[in-house]
Protein backbone atom coordinates (compact mmCIF):
# COMPACT_ATOMS: atom_id res chain seq x y z
CA UNK A 1 0.00 0.00 0.00
CA UNK A 2 1.31 3.60 -0.65
CA UNK A 3 -1.84 5.90 -0.32
CA UNK A 4 -3.59 4.99 2.96
CA UNK A 5 -5.70 7.73 4.43
CA UNK A 6 -6.83 11.02 3.52
CA UNK A 7 -8.02 13.41 5.75
CA UNK A 8 -10.39 16.24 5.67
CA UNK A 9 -9.02 19.49 7.16
CA UNK A 10 -12.21 20.88 8.18
CA UNK A 11 -10.98 23.54 10.39
CA UNK A 12 -9.80 25.27 7.22
CA UNK A 13 -13.31 25.45 5.62
CA UNK A 14 -14.94 28.77 6.35
CA UNK A 15 -18.36 27.63 5.10
CA UNK A 16 -20.10 24.61 3.78
CA UNK A 17 -23.02 26.76 1.92
CA UNK A 18 -20.88 26.62 -1.96
CA UNK A 19 -19.94 23.84 -4.09
CA UNK A 20 -18.05 21.16 -3.27
CA UNK A 21 -18.41 21.71 0.71
CA UNK A 22 -22.40 21.45 0.45
CA UNK A 23 -21.82 18.04 -0.96
CA UNK A 24 -23.04 15.68 1.54
CA UNK A 25 -20.24 13.23 1.36
CA UNK A 26 -17.94 15.82 1.51
CA UNK A 27 -19.64 18.16 4.35
CA UNK A 28 -19.92 14.79 6.32
CA UNK A 29 -16.01 13.44 5.58
CA UNK A 30 -13.68 13.32 8.23
CA UNK A 31 -11.21 10.60 7.17
CA UNK A 32 -11.46 7.90 4.29
CA UNK A 33 -8.86 4.84 4.69
CA UNK A 34 -7.62 3.41 1.41
CA UNK A 35 -7.07 -0.52 2.53
CA UNK A 36 -6.99 -2.10 -1.04
CA UNK A 37 -4.77 -1.75 -3.51
CA UNK A 38 -7.87 -1.15 -5.79
CA UNK A 39 -10.67 0.76 -5.03
CA UNK A 40 -13.50 1.77 -6.85
CA UNK A 41 -15.88 5.63 -6.33
CA UNK A 42 -19.28 4.61 -7.25
CA UNK A 43 -22.34 7.02 -6.91
CA UNK A 44 -24.52 9.14 -8.97
CA UNK A 45 -23.97 12.10 -11.58
CA UNK A 46 -22.87 14.96 -8.59
CA UNK A 47 -22.27 12.74 -5.94
CA UNK A 48 -19.17 13.71 -5.23
CA UNK A 49 -17.13 11.05 -6.54
CA UNK A 50 -15.04 12.85 -9.08
CA UNK A 51 -14.61 15.86 -7.45
CA UNK A 52 -12.67 13.42 -4.85
CA UNK A 53 -10.70 12.18 -7.15
CA UNK A 54 -10.17 14.70 -8.62
CA UNK A 55 -8.94 16.80 -5.77
CA UNK A 56 -6.42 13.59 -4.45
CA UNK A 57 -4.85 14.32 -7.38
CA UNK A 58 -4.39 18.09 -6.82
CA UNK A 59 -2.64 16.73 -3.37
CA UNK A 60 -0.72 14.67 -5.62
CA UNK A 61 0.80 17.14 -7.90
CA UNK A 62 -0.81 15.71 -10.15
CA UNK A 63 -2.25 17.81 -13.59
CA UNK A 64 -5.75 18.32 -12.54
CA UNK A 65 -6.50 18.40 -16.09
CA UNK A 66 -5.34 14.85 -16.83
CA UNK A 67 -1.24 14.31 -16.68
CA UNK A 68 1.44 13.64 -14.21
CA UNK A 69 3.51 15.41 -11.77
CA UNK A 70 5.58 16.54 -14.93
CA UNK A 71 2.47 17.15 -17.68
CA UNK A 72 2.31 21.12 -17.49
CA UNK A 73 -0.33 22.65 -19.44
CA UNK A 74 -4.05 23.97 -18.97
CA UNK A 75 -6.88 24.28 -20.22
CA UNK A 76 -10.95 25.17 -19.58
CA UNK A 77 -10.95 23.28 -16.21
CA UNK A 78 -10.90 25.44 -13.07
CA UNK A 79 -8.75 24.75 -10.33
CA UNK A 80 -9.64 21.94 -7.58
CA UNK A 81 -11.32 23.69 -4.43
CA UNK A 82 -10.81 20.86 -2.46
CA UNK A 83 -7.26 19.65 -2.72
CA UNK A 84 -5.66 21.89 0.01
CA UNK A 85 -8.53 20.90 2.19
CA UNK A 86 -6.90 17.47 2.48
CA UNK A 87 -4.13 16.16 3.67
CA UNK A 88 -2.70 12.67 2.43
CA UNK A 89 -1.05 9.99 4.67
CA UNK A 90 1.25 8.06 2.85
CA UNK A 91 3.44 4.52 3.27
CA UNK A 92 5.91 5.13 1.73
CA UNK A 93 5.11 8.19 -0.14
CA UNK A 94 5.69 8.40 -4.35
CA UNK A 95 5.27 10.74 -6.52
CA UNK A 96 5.11 8.54 -9.46
CA UNK A 97 1.59 8.16 -11.05
CA UNK A 98 -1.04 9.73 -13.48
CA UNK A 99 -5.00 11.32 -13.11
CA UNK A 100 -6.93 10.16 -16.04
CA UNK A 101 -9.94 12.64 -16.95
CA UNK A 102 -11.72 10.92 -19.11
CA UNK A 103 -13.78 13.95 -20.38
CA UNK A 104 -10.60 15.80 -21.19
CA UNK A 105 -8.26 13.45 -22.54
CA UNK A 106 -8.27 15.35 -26.07
CA UNK A 107 -6.65 17.88 -24.19
CA UNK A 108 -4.18 15.57 -22.75
CA UNK A 109 -3.89 14.74 -26.17
CA UNK A 110 -3.33 18.15 -28.51
CA UNK A 111 -0.68 19.10 -25.14
CA UNK A 112 1.33 15.92 -26.01
CA UNK A 113 1.09 17.06 -29.88
CA UNK A 114 2.29 20.49 -29.23
CA UNK A 115 4.95 19.46 -26.70
CA UNK A 116 6.34 17.21 -29.61
CA UNK A 117 6.88 20.04 -32.02
CA UNK A 118 7.78 22.62 -29.35
CA UNK A 119 10.73 19.78 -28.23
CA UNK A 120 11.90 18.54 -31.34
CA UNK A 121 11.88 15.52 -29.61
CA UNK A 122 9.83 12.52 -30.22
CA UNK A 123 7.36 12.37 -26.61
CA UNK A 124 4.94 9.30 -28.30
CA UNK A 125 7.51 6.90 -26.70
CA UNK A 126 5.68 6.57 -23.46
CA UNK A 127 2.43 6.10 -25.45
CA UNK A 128 3.24 3.45 -27.52
CA UNK A 129 5.20 5.70 -30.36
CA UNK A 130 1.40 7.28 -32.22
CA UNK A 131 0.46 10.39 -31.83
CA UNK A 132 -2.78 9.87 -29.64
CA UNK A 133 -5.04 11.54 -32.22
CA UNK A 134 -3.81 9.26 -34.76
CA UNK A 135 -5.94 6.17 -33.24
CA UNK A 136 -9.45 5.44 -32.11
CA UNK A 137 -10.14 7.28 -29.02
CA UNK A 138 -10.39 3.79 -27.31
CA UNK A 139 -7.34 3.01 -28.99
CA UNK A 140 -5.66 6.20 -27.37
CA UNK A 141 -6.59 4.97 -23.56
CA UNK A 142 -5.32 1.50 -24.11
CA UNK A 143 -2.06 2.75 -25.61
CA UNK A 144 -1.82 4.97 -22.34
CA UNK A 145 -2.81 2.64 -20.31
CA UNK A 146 -0.63 -0.41 -21.87
CA UNK A 147 2.45 1.87 -22.16
CA UNK A 148 2.47 5.00 -19.86
CA UNK A 149 1.10 2.67 -17.27
CA UNK A 150 4.84 1.25 -16.25
CA UNK A 151 5.92 -1.55 -13.69
CA UNK A 152 7.21 0.87 -11.38
CA UNK A 153 5.05 1.31 -8.43
CA UNK A 154 2.48 4.51 -8.76
CA UNK A 155 -0.61 5.99 -7.70
CA UNK A 156 -3.25 5.87 -10.82
CA UNK A 157 -6.07 7.74 -10.12
CA UNK A 158 -8.58 7.13 -13.20
CA UNK A 159 -12.13 9.26 -13.34
CA UNK A 160 -14.35 7.26 -15.90
CA UNK A 161 -12.28 5.36 -18.09
CA UNK A 162 -14.71 2.81 -19.03
CA UNK A 163 -16.17 5.76 -21.46
CA UNK A 164 -14.24 4.76 -24.54
CA UNK A 165 -14.11 1.05 -23.94
CA UNK A 166 -15.94 -1.41 -25.26
CA UNK A 167 -16.81 -3.93 -22.91
CA UNK A 168 -14.17 -6.17 -24.38
CA UNK A 169 -11.49 -3.75 -23.67
CA UNK A 170 -12.87 -3.06 -20.47
CA UNK A 171 -12.36 -6.98 -19.62
CA UNK A 172 -8.76 -5.98 -20.69
CA UNK A 173 -7.76 -2.95 -18.97
CA UNK A 174 -9.02 -5.31 -15.53
CA UNK A 175 -6.08 -7.77 -16.67
CA UNK A 176 -3.57 -4.21 -16.83
CA UNK A 177 -4.96 -3.05 -13.39
CA UNK A 178 -4.38 -6.87 -11.93
CA UNK A 179 -0.72 -6.98 -13.75
CA UNK A 180 0.12 -3.44 -12.00
CA UNK A 181 -1.42 -3.59 -8.81
CA UNK A 182 -0.12 -7.23 -8.24
CA UNK A 183 3.48 -7.27 -9.53
CA UNK A 184 4.61 -3.67 -9.22
CA UNK A 185 2.89 -2.87 -5.89
CA UNK A 186 0.90 0.10 -7.90
CA UNK A 187 -2.24 1.63 -6.53
CA UNK A 188 -5.55 2.45 -8.35
CA UNK A 189 -8.57 4.57 -7.47
CA UNK A 190 -10.91 4.48 -9.99
CA UNK A 191 -14.31 6.30 -10.44
CA UNK A 192 -16.67 4.32 -12.48
CA UNK A 193 -20.43 4.07 -13.77
CA UNK A 194 -18.97 0.58 -15.22
CA UNK A 195 -20.64 -3.25 -13.62
CA UNK A 196 -17.92 -4.75 -15.95
CA UNK A 197 -14.76 -3.05 -14.09
CA UNK A 198 -16.49 -2.83 -10.51
CA UNK A 199 -16.40 -6.65 -10.88
CA UNK A 200 -12.64 -6.91 -10.20
CA UNK A 201 -11.99 -9.73 -7.62
CA UNK A 202 -11.26 -8.51 -4.01
CA UNK A 203 -11.46 -4.87 -4.61
CA UNK A 204 -12.60 -2.29 -2.17
CA UNK A 205 -15.89 0.08 -3.56
CA UNK A 206 -16.84 3.03 -1.67
CA UNK A 207 -20.72 4.03 -2.14
CA UNK A 208 -21.15 8.01 -2.76
CA UNK A 209 -24.64 8.14 -2.98
CA UNK A 210 -25.23 8.63 0.81
CA UNK A 211 -24.57 11.13 3.68
CA UNK A 212 -21.35 9.45 4.13
CA UNK A 213 -19.10 7.58 1.90
CA UNK A 214 -19.24 4.04 2.89
CA UNK A 215 -17.81 0.33 1.70
CA UNK A 216 -20.45 -1.80 -0.24
CA UNK A 217 -20.87 -5.18 -1.83
CA UNK A 218 -20.24 -5.45 -5.54
CA UNK A 219 -23.87 -7.40 -5.97
CA UNK A 220 -25.24 -4.25 -3.69
CA UNK A 221 -24.23 -1.63 -5.96
CA UNK A 222 -27.29 0.00 -7.93
CA UNK A 223 -25.07 -0.63 -11.15
CA UNK A 224 -24.82 -4.56 -11.01
CA UNK A 225 -27.95 -4.52 -9.89
CA UNK A 226 -29.71 -2.62 -12.76
CA UNK A 227 -27.99 -4.37 -15.16
CA UNK A 228 -28.69 -8.02 -13.87
CA UNK A 229 -32.61 -6.75 -13.77
CA UNK A 230 -32.28 -5.59 -16.94
CA UNK A 231 -31.05 -8.33 -18.73
CA UNK A 232 -33.53 -10.90 -17.36
CA UNK A 233 -36.14 -9.06 -17.86
CA UNK A 234 -35.29 -6.83 -21.05
CA UNK A 235 -38.49 -7.06 -22.64
CA UNK A 236 -40.79 -5.79 -19.41
CA UNK A 237 -38.56 -3.22 -18.31
CA UNK A 238 -38.36 -1.54 -21.81
CA UNK A 239 -42.32 -2.00 -21.98
CA UNK A 240 -42.78 -0.25 -18.67
CA UNK A 241 -40.09 2.41 -19.53
CA UNK A 242 -41.29 3.53 -23.00
CA UNK A 243 -44.76 2.66 -22.78
CA UNK A 244 -45.14 4.59 -19.07
CA UNK A 245 -47.28 7.92 -19.35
Amino acid sequence: MTLQKITFLKDKVASYNEYPFCVPVIKNLDELKITNNVTFFVGENGSGKSTLLESIADSCGFNINGGGRNNLYTNNIDETTLGSYLRLSWRPKITNGFFLRAESFYNFAAYLDTLNQESGEDVYAPYGGTPLHKQSHGESFLSLFNNRFNGKSALYLLDEPESPLSPARQLGLLKIIHDLSTKSNSQFIIATHSPILLGYPEATILNFDGKKIEEIRYEMTEHYQITKYFLENRTAMLDHLLNED
